[in-house]
């Protein structure tokens, strides 16, 4: 007697902000399994890097969304060590791909198995000149747009431009954009009012960001594609107080939550943090406040969906150890998923 017969398994698609991976590997791409700190508070580099084995092992992912990828230069190269961190920890997803370098040390790259999916580097919109563009240019270029609406435009550029692929898997064509939006959050001393100032000043260049990336994804709307947009968006409904003082989050404005509902897209996170009456809000990243002396959880990555993938039932989780119980049953990878980074995978099963 056989069992039915089965269909391809469902791809799965990952997010994952890895804090500070780019000190985990030397110029030439190496892994750097070294008793020294890493860039995680208390966590030597081998400890981290071991943790990290763990975790993306236990995604088994078809492809992975990296943000805050190792550093692309004259002399470091992104792509050599994701391949020869996948190499060591003996991952099916060992090929990587990276579009646009950064203007940090901090890349958005994807690593994908090459036996389940095709993926290149493949650019939207027209390259703008140097003093920027309307619309929706190409994103390693400039943006006019008034900011501050005293009618004057300003430029706007990504210091990390988003990651925009093309993707083929079992016979199906995707189009994905990895996400890295502009940190709202002021850093260093600084007085209450200068506080307010930066602070409206990021929020304003955050929003930007997400209306360039909002005018991309109708540009893939009107030609009827398939489209995922993943990553961290430093942003998500309620936040932070400046969110009443513009009305909306990046992350609604990426989402389309004003257009009809054929030109939405859709992740069931930010659903929840948007519809949620009793403050229940899932998390995916966690950070230390020293002043308060305890962690602070937020929702900052997300997996978005246009309307033909939400409606194939797809399946998403947030790989958070102390919310998901089949992780809190490993305390293997509980453990390693807070050693590994500030930021908790997640991921998505698409039936295609």
């Amino acid at each position: 007697m056989t069992g039915a017969p089965t269909g391809p398994r469902p791809l799965r698609l990952a997010s994952y902000n890895v804090e500070w991976f780019n000190a985990l590997f030397d110029d030439r791409g190496r892994l750097l399994e070294t008793l020294d700190a890493s860039s995680r508070y208390q966590v030597t580099k081998a400890d981290q890097l071991t943790a990290l084995g763990i975790v993306f092992n236990a995604l088994d992912a078809d492809g992975i969304m990296i943000i805050e990828g190792p550093d692309q230069g004259s002399r470091r190269s992104t792509v050599r060590a994701l391949e020869t961190f996948a190499r060591a920890y003996g991952l099916r997803a060992c090929r990587a791909v990276h579009g646009f370098a950064s203007e940090t040390e901090q890349e958005i790259a994807f690593l994908y198995d090459p036996d389940r999916i095709t993926a290149h580097h493949d650019p939207q919109g027209d390259p703008a000149p140097s003093h920027g563009a309307p619309g929706a240019p190409r994103f390693d270029t400039g943006l006019r747009a008034d900011l501050d609406q005293d009618g004057v435009a300003e430029l706007i550029r990504f210091s990390k431009p988003p990651l925009e692929l093309a993707v083929s898997t079992d016979g199906r064509d995707l189009r994905l954009i990895g996400v890295h939006a502009k940190s709202k959050a002021p850093h260093g001393p600084m007085s209450k009012a200068e506080f307010s100032r930066i602070s409206i000043e990021n929020r304003r260049k955050q929003l930007a960001e997400c209306q360039w990336l909002r005018r991309r994804i109708d540009e893939h709307l009107d030609r009827a594609e398939t489209l995922v947009v993943m990553g961290d968006f430093n942003d998500g409904p309620g936040l932070d107080e400046y969110e009443k003082l513009f009305g909306h989050s990046g992350v609604e404005i990426a989402l389309g939550l004003e257009a009809p509902p054929e030109r939405r897209l859709f992740d069931p996170h930010a659903d929840m943090a948007l519809t949620s009456r009793i403050g229940i809000m899932p998390t995916t990243a966690r950070f230390w406040l020293a002043p308060k002396k305890r962690f602070f959880e937020a929702l900052l990555d997300f997996i978005m969906v246009t309307p033909d993938l939400a409606a194939r039932a797809p399946d998403w989780r947030i790989w958070h150890p102390f919310t998901d119980p089949a992780v809190m049953a490993v305390p293997e990878l509980r453990d390693a998923l807070l050693t590994a980074s500030d930021h908790f995978p997640v991921t998505l099963d698409i039936p295609l």
